[in-house]
């Protein structure tokens, strides 16, 4: 019967281990549902970027407007009979 006891006893050591410290233990559950929060965060974030660009893509194919502002903006175009002023930024002051 002492045998019994002590064999029971270390499966229920054995056990409680795992469920502590092991694979698929409680901390190691809380850590994935801490990554998948993340995950999913980063989902989100990227899906609206995702969006956005869709949205300028869209766009940039359907008008010669939004083409010109990018030329504009990006590079500097500047129409014919156009005059251009560059307005430079002030230096700023260390104190």
């Amino acid at each position: 019967m002492k045998w019994l006891f002590a064999v029971l006893l270390i499966l229920l050591a054995a056990l409680q281990y795992r469920l502590w410290y092991g694979e698929g233990s409680l901390a190691h559950a809380a850590q994935l549902e801490r990554d998948i929060k993340q995950q999913q965060a980063e989902n989100d974030r990227m899906r609206e970027r995702n969006r956005i660009l869709d949205v300028e893509v869209q766009d940039l194919k359907s008008g010669a407007d939004s083409v010109e502002e990018r030329a504009r903006n990006d590079i500097g175009m500047i129409k014919k009979d156009e005059t251009f002023f560059m307005i430079p930024a002030k230096k700023k002051t260390e104190n």
